[in-house]
């Protein structure tokens, strides 16, 4: 057994894997939830690859995007599993992407004090980082996972054929989280990443991602340090995807986070921590593979408004995880609001 089975965290070529789990679990119901995406794309795929084990799904679908990761949706879902007698012994499978699988655990956390779920990433964010971790949680007054709980998944299964489904800006997404893992925790695997052809994301570069992530999370499950250097990127991210978020533009996780490595990246740069060679490298390539939003400079005290609702601030202090180096990071860094503005300059104005 290796390292992410020893973790519940499966790479699959079938789908069928995941019957096996179910069936020895002796579930009194099994839920599927769903946005209409992965219900048009992938559920039929998980429902004829189960059809011989006899397993019953019963359905729960919510509107695909971000805007459905909040309370009202949570009490609908809530409802429906209270009004269906969904007792204890339920199982929740989480199918679809990042929202899916924040909310999916939210709510089977929550809901009598804990069934047990599943995910079942469908997307590249979900498989690389959402999925992976125990973070589960949803927005709430326009600010981005305020609230939210750690609750591991029972089992993680990640199918890679769901890939075949993504549209390229998806793709894309996911993608700046594994570059994320690759900035903070191993200069070969960023290597490696740069060089890669779009139609060579195998289950190996996954694996070796998630991997990443995986042990990150299980030196320090609640987040009191090392867990921290995962927030690379996430600080101004965060900021810039509540901010299009509230303007009812939203923009996908990866492409936000991609435009805060840059940000924090120029930071780390201001505070002579990562040298000038290697922070040219990290916004050279990433500015080959993003597009960067127009926002206004007189909108940039909006952005430091959401940066100070970040969770992770202490004392009134914006807190960054910033690079010393390709590979290397430093938790619970701070920036002034100048060096914070040079960055959104540097960044829009190029």
């Amino acid at each position: 057994m290796n390292f992410l089975q020893k973790n519940n965290i499966h790479l699959i070529s079938d789908l069928g894997a995941i019957s096996k789990s179910i069936i020895e679990a002796d579930y009194s119901q099994v839920y599927v939830l769903m946005d209409e995406n992965t219900n048009q794309h992938c559920l039929l795929l998980l429902q004829d690859a189960l059809v011989d084990y006899e397993v019953y799904f019963f359905f729960l679908e919510v509107p695909s995007g971000e805007a459905s990761k909040d309370l009202s949706t949570c009490a609908l879902l809530w409802e429906s599993l209270s009004e269906d007698n969904a007792d204890r012994k339920t199982l929740l499978l989480n199918l679809g992407g990042g929202m899916i699988t924040d909310l999916g655990a939210f709510v089977a956390s929550l809901y009598k004090r804990g069934i047990s779920f599943y995910n079942i990433p469908t997307s590249l964010l979900a498989m690389v980082d959402a999925a992976i971790g125990g973070k589960c949680g949803i927005d709430f007054g326009g600010f981005k996972n305020q609230i939210g709980v750690f609750q591991n998944a029972e089992q993680t299964f990640i199918y890679p054929y769901f890939l075949d489904t993504l549209p390229e800006l998806e793709f894309w997404s996911g993608m700046a989280e594994m570059y994320k893992h690759a900035l903070i925790s191993d200069a070969e695997h960023w290597k490696a990443l740069k060089v890669f052809d779009k139609a060579e994301v195998t289950a190996h570069l996954i694996e070796h991602s998630v991997a990443l992530k995986a042990e990150i999370v299980a030196n320090d499950p609640l987040e009191n340090g090392e867990r921290k250097k995962l927030n690379f990127g996430h600080t101004i991210g965060h900021a810039i995807e509540s901010y299009f978020l509230q303007k009812e533009r939203p923009m996908p996780h990866g492409y936000a986070v991609a435009f805060g490595m840059i940000c924090e990246a120029h930071i780390s740069a201001q505070q002579n921590l990562l040298n000038l060679v290697e922070y040219d490298e990290i916004e050279d390539y990433l500015k080959t593979k993003y597009e960067f939003p127009a926002i206004p400079e007189k909108d940039f005290s909006i952005l430091l408004e959401f940066m100070q609702q970040d969770k992770k601030n202490v004392h009134g202090n914006i807190n960054f995880t910033l690079l010393n180096s390709i590979g290397s990071a430093l938790i619970n860094q701070t920036a002034t609001e100048d060096q914070i503005r040079a960055s959104l300059i540097y960044l829009l104005n190029e």
